[in-house]
């Protein structure tokens, strides 16, 4: 573990952990690198290097009151690629961590890039507009912002026990545990960051980028996705990119690669081994 400083004296914090091909990790929104705890372990058991960072104002990296965008974002995941000198890597995203995994490899290159996989990612578009007319409509956006400002904590207990993980469908048996790590990964975070990281992760247009994209690029997406909805992300990452396969999992939620870890694990190793 360790920290890189950014150009514009942000301090990241990173995990680096075994040897081997290198496999980057990006985490969701409002959360921190230990959301890959599960795939972390299980790929370093299988001989791979495992680098995950919290991204900037959220868990132990630098609270700043600004640079909350996706320009900011890729530029401190180079950072961390370049200070590890990292090469072959694959880039694996959740959520706005996809949306920085496609947007770091059109801004930066694929020189050091291998392959990328896009989980329930939120490219190439959420928000709804003229040109994306299947989008969620802004105030859907703005209501999660007046949520966090009114009571981040009590926010931050609603959506891990409902949408995120899918604990709201009937049948489905919620637990506490994966409950009160999105809130203590959230809260760990800085409330500017994330207040600012909705508008990033939700009209931030990836179109063109996913079009500069060449290097082989799995997309994974549950179709019962509450948080970012299947039919106006995976299926259009996966046509937009040049050399993209769609794998679409039936009834799985946006948080499946904490609730459906052995699935996910198996299918990113084959993946990667393919």
């Amino acid at each position: 573990m360790g920290t890189v400083t950014t150009a514009d004296g942000i301090d990241i914090f990173f995990k680096d952990w075994g040897s081997g091909q290198p496999i980057v990790f990006s985490h969701g929104w409002p959360l921190s690198s230990d959301d890959w705890d599960a795939q972390m372990l299980f790929f370093l058991g299988h001989g791979y290097r495992v680098i995950a960072h919290d991204r900037r104002g959220h868990g132990r990296s630098t609270q700043s009151s600004d640079g909350h965008d996706m320009d900011h974002y890729a530029d401190d995941l180079a950072a961390v690629t370049t200070h590890l000198d990292l090469h072959d890597a694959v880039h694996v995203g959740h959520s706005t961590g996809g949306g920085e995994v496609a947007h770091y490899i059109a801004r930066h290159g694929e020189s050091r890039v291998a392959k990328a996989v896009l989980i329930s990612a939120v490219p190439p578009l959420m928000v709804r507009t003229d040109a994306n007319p299947g989008g969620l409509p802004k105030g859907a956006f703005d209501d999660m912002q007046a949520q966090l400002a009114a009571n981040r904590s009590e926010f931050y207990r609603a959506l891990p026990s409902g949408p995120f993980y899918g604990f709201n469908r009937p049948g489905v048996e919620p637990s506490e545990a994966i409950i009160a790590n999105w809130w203590r990964q959230g809260m760990m975070g800085g409330a500017k960051a994330h207040y600012d990281g909705i508008v990033a992760f939700s009209q931030t247009d990836f179109t063109e980028d996913l079009k500069k994209i060449t290097v082989p690029v799995l997309v994974m997406h549950g179709d019962d996705d509450q948080i970012v909805p299947y039919a106006d992300s995976g299926p259009l990452s996966a046509k937009l990119v040049q050399n993209g396969t769609l794998k679409t999992y039936p009834g799985f939620p946006h948080g499946m690669p904490t609730t459906q870890a052995e699935t996910i694990n198996t299918d990113l190793l084959a993946f990667l081994q393919s």
